[in-house]
């Protein structure tokens, strides 16, 4: 019996290691596809300086007028002043929350599988409830993108959006932006936040509950501080592109280096004061 009950939470970690990387891969893959927009995603840094659409690159201008005329009011267009069609709220929003999932997933995979582990080990002849925490970890970032989406929509009918990349046009916007991030990066807020991210077991410990019901509970909790801890590095999306590909690959190592590396505090302050100096250049250029 305990043989058999050993090969089934065997089977039940391998399952969820597969089933935590084939939902990573498939979401990047649809964001390198352009995540149902029709378009292509970027493939470059940011430009330091935010411009406006006429300055921006010309092969992204000559394809937005394009695109724009053949397409009607696609996500990142800079024609679109008009009211959003709900398709087109969903789409973004749908966007969004695969884009979080192939940002979060690999830094939050630890403390899953760890839920997985201490699941097995008071387990009483059941399979953990790790799709229940996974379940309550998503719905905090879908959340997140919803609130997301809305921002965008505002952002982009203000003409602070515009652009193939879904990209800050406006200087005085990015500027604050990254200075809020840059200053919230050395708050005692998110040092907090990132100390219970970088601490699965003693999050588990502490907060524990059997039961899909408390595996749902523990997977919101954990999605509270992991979005509490990188919320502000999500809304720089929007200074670097949206839908940058190069840039969101970028912020999902920063996310997994403060997270899983030695010394991610530091980390953590390092990018916020990178952030503040590049909001101040943007002031003061």
């Amino acid at each position: 019996m305990a043989t058999a009950l050993e090969g089934m939470l065997t089977r039940h970690r391998a399952v969820t290691v597969a089933m935590l990387f084939a939902l990573t891969v498939l979401a990047w893959i649809w964001l390198a596809s352009g995540a149902g927009t029709g378009m292509a995603p970027g493939f470059r840094f940011p430009d330091p300086m935010p411009g406006a659409p006429a300055t921006m690159h010309g092969s992204d201008n000559a394809m937005s007028g394009h695109m724009g005329a053949s397409m009607g009011a696609m996500p990142g267009m800079a024609e679109t002043a008009a009211p959003w069609a709900l398709s087109r709220f969903l789409l973004t929003f749908a966007m969004w929350w695969v884009m979080m999932v192939a940002m979060m997933l690999p830094s939050a995979a630890s403390t899953i599988l760890l839920h997985a582990r201490a699941g097995s080990a008071g387990a009483a002849g059941s399979r953990p409830a790790t799709g229940s925490f996974l379940s309550g970890y998503l719905l905090v970032w879908g959340l997140f993108s919803f609130v997301a989406t809305v921002l965008q929509m505002a952002l982009e009918r203000a003409g602070i959006m515009a652009g193939m990349d879904m990209v800050s046009v406006s200087r005085p916007f990015s500027a604050v932006v990254l200075l809020l991030a840059g200053l919230y990066q050395l708050s005692p807020f998110k040092e907090t936040c990132l100390r219970h991210c970088r601490n699965p077991a003693q999050f588990l410990t502490r907060h524990y509950r059997p039961g899909r019901a408390g595996a749902l509970r523990m997977g919101l909790l954990h999605g509270a501080y992991c979005a509490g801890c990188c919320w502000l590095l999500m809304a720089l999306l929007f200074v670097g592109g949206v839908m940058n590909l190069v840039w969101i690959a970028f912020l999902t190592l920063v996310v997994a280096a403060e997270k899983l590396l030695p010394g991610g505090r530091w980390i953590a302050i390092a990018g916020g004061l990178a952030c503040i100096a590049w909001g101040t250049w943007i002031v003061l250029a």
